[in-house]
């Protein structure tokens, strides 16, 4: 259980939030919605207790498990088991377990007889936490999510970063938290995924917060749902599945609008009054009075919802270039033993769009970054041609420095620009006043996709690279986004799950993974797309 109580959030001096209080009980499902910088990710940091809030408390009672927009694990070396495995402490009793029956296997008596005692003491402790019944649960969970055996034994290091969200997602359903809070947990999963991921949260019988785009994943798992107003700085509950929400705030728009219209009309007219008294000394007080009366009836209003302003993006005009401005011949990669593509071939021609399709884990976002020169490929190379300028995009958004600002990262994007001129691009990215000097790591998801696609704006880039560029993007910011891929003219590679997003781009050229078979696009790589 989580309890809030008059919860005050801030984003610098900017208030988020004031005197938000709500409860999480067991069976809540509740979906967080609001514009992106609404303060929804704040606001799950703080209620999984790694942040505090500006004021007010948050009360936890039992286990939460927090899966945050952009998370961070910690040994790179761990296995991707043993990291799912941990969430109930089972990848070290599996792991004593293994020493024991080495030492069981000695020649010297001693050891022997002490790996036996060892043995005896980890199966009973094995047992309490759920036996090699959970080791299964763990791995059908993870398969469940898009990640075989196979990866299950290689180590983080080696997955991309869609797969290591997809282990931290299985780790947090793996762990028997009572409260699940989920932040964007559709991002990188395939629509088979989405659709187990759905069944399972249906079924889950504690608590849960999620912060979704996914209107699908809304509609099929949650009860209630609390709508963070960017621009009343208030909570509004809703003890309503999704589609009774989104009627029901329909209706309370239409009776804020009409009560504050009679309103309005009434302290009008009184003040219209008022003011023909005040000429007549004898009545000034009742003219007063009637001031006060109109101040009264405006004041008890609940403010109007303002539409959420979005972000005016546009790609930046490309800067000349030859024919085919980049190549690629024979690219192969591979992680250890594993191999994960071979003899890609790619001719990306001026203005041309192409889409990466595989199934995750195929190697979409390492091909994109050898493409982008942040990656050395075991063989091949990728050739660069006459007046080539590559805009890279990154998924897990680490073209950002999280310690430097927002101005400061675009500074190092523009360094030839005066600060006014970014400040003129940020404040078309919703960036304004003291947001620009925001260290980048507090920002959420859809922030930072913001300043990233803002940074891509001052480059001048005739080839774009863009890697899951709509995820955590609500709606509004989303039709920019696929509006700018419409209207630009340089050439795209691009790596989505978004379909939207590939009929936006009217793709002329596709490469499949992992064989790297380039071939012209039709409309049945299409039905690939949620499936990749």
């Amino acid at each position: 259980m989580i309890i809030a109580t008059d919860v005050e959030l801030r984003a610098g001096s900017r208030l988020l939030i004031e005197k938000a209080s709500f409860r999480v009980n067991s069976g809540d499902k509740i979906g967080l919605v609001g514009r992106n910088g609404a303060g929804k990710t704040t606001l799950t940091r703080v209620l999984a207790g790694e942040g505090m809030p500006a004021a007010g408390s948050v009360a936890i009672t039992g286990n939460v498990g927090y899966l945050p927009q952009d998370p961070r694990t910690g040994d790179l070396e761990v296995l991707a088991r043993d990291r799912i495995l941990a969430a109930r402490g089972l990848d070290e009793v599996i792991r004593d377990l293994r020493a024991a029956e080495l030492g069981m296997s000695s020649a010297d008596t001693r050891v022997r007889d002490k790996a036996v005692r060892a043995y005896g003491r980890l199966e009973d402790r094995l047992h309490v936490l759920g036996g090699y019944a959970a080791e299964s649960e763990a791995a059908s969970i993870a398969s469940s999510l898009g990640l075989p055996d196979r990866v299950l034994k290689q180590p983080l290091e080696t997955l991309s970063g869609g797969q290591r969200r997809r282990v931290e997602l299985a780790r947090i359903l793996f762990s028997g938290a009572e409260t699940l809070l989920l932040d964007e947990p559709t991002n990188h999963l395939d629509a088979d995924s989405i659709g187990w991921l759905r069944d399972f949260l249906r079924s889950h019988q504690g608590g849960l917060i999620i912060i979704s785009h996914d209107v699908g994943l809304l509609e099929a798992t949650v009860n209630r749902v609390l709508h963070l107003d960017a621009n009343r700085c208030v909570i509004d509950t809703y003890n309503v599945g999704w589609k009774a929400y989104l009627a029901q705030r329909e209706t309370d728009e239409k009776r804020r609008k009409r009560e504050r219209a009679n309103a309005e009309k009434q302290a009008s007219v009184l003040m219209s009054q008022a003011d023909k008294m005040r000429a007549k000394a004898t009545k000034a007080k009742a003219a007063q009075d009637m001031t006060r009366r109109a101040e009264r009836l405006l004041s008890g209003l609940e403010s109007e919802r303002r539409s959420d302003k979005v972000a005016k993006l546009r790609f930046p005009a490309p800067a000349p270039c030859g024919r085919t401005p980049l190549t690629a011949v024979d690219l192969s990669k591979s992680y250890g033993s594993l191999e994960v593509f071979t003899d890609v071939d790619a001719a990306v021609d001026r203005g041309t769009r192409v889409v990466i399709l595989g199934l995750n884990g195929a190697g979409k976002t390492t091909l994109l970054r050898i493409l982008g020169g942040l990656e050395k490929p075991d063989t091949g190379e990728v050739r660069p041609g006459h007046g080539l300028k590559i805009g890279y995009y990154a998924q897990e958004h680490e073209t950002l420095d999280p310690e430097r600002t927002v101005l400061e990262n675009m500074r190092s994007a523009g360094p030839d620009l005066a600060d006014v001129d970014l400040r003129s691009t940020l404040g078309s990215f919703l960036f304004t006043g003291d947001d620009v000097n925001k260290p980048a790591g507090v920002l959420s998801g859809g922030e930072k996709t913001r300043l990233a696609l803002a940074t891509l704006v001052l480059s001048s880039a005739n080839v774009l690279l863009l890697d899951e560029p709509t995820n955590n993007l609500d709606p509004a910011s989303r039709e920019q986004v696929l509006s700018a891929l419409r209207s630009y003219s340089g050439a795209i590679v691009l790596v989505t799950h978004d379909e939207g997003a590939v009929e936006a781009l009217q793709p002329d050229r596709v490469i499949l993974l992992p064989d790297g078979i380039e071939d012209a696009w039709s409309a049945e790589f299409s039905d690939l797309v949620a499936l990749a």
